[in-house]
């Protein structure tokens, strides 16, 4: 891994409408997808499912991720540095926006096939987003 990249995990949660929740850390800008980076010896999954519950307060249990991939985009939140995000999608719906925790100030919904703003971080617009589509698209033809 290049110097000055961070590895994070982040996770997809839909409501029932499909949007998708996104938060926006105390003293930043830009929303991203619920997540973080790995604790010493915490694989991708273990991560996200610790910051998911860390920082929504939602508990997720592994089966309930699926990995969409793996992408490199600009940080959203510190300048001059890259992200490596291991983006996974959690299979329940949330009834509601959950409460912000931790470090997180504010949560907000997102439709994943409307405008995507500028306020929305990189490997989401980038990424994350177009997987999603793409997944959905998908597992409805599969139907």
């Amino acid at each position: 891994m290049r110097e000055g990249t961070i590895t994070v995990s982040a996770v997809i949660m839909r409501n029932a409408c499909g949007h998708v929740l996104m938060v926006r850390k105390r003293g930043t800008t830009r929303f991203i997808l619920p997540g973080g980076k790995p604790a010493q010896g915490e694989d991708a999954s273990a991560a996200a499912l610790r910051e998911v519950r860390e920082e929504t307060g939602v508990t997720l249990a592994p089966g309930d991720l699926e990995c969409l991939g793996t992408w490199e985009a600009a940080a959203a939140n510190e300048a001059d540095r890259r992200v490596v995000g291991t983006v996974f999608l959690a299979r329940p719906i949330l009834p509601a926006a959950p409460a912000p925790r931790a470090e997180i100030e504010q949560t907000r919904w997102l439709d994943p096939h409307g405008p995507i703003g500028d306020d929305v971080a990189a490997l989401t617009r980038e990424a994350a987003l177009p997987a999603l589509r793409a997944h959905l698209a998908a597992t409805a033809q599969e139907r």
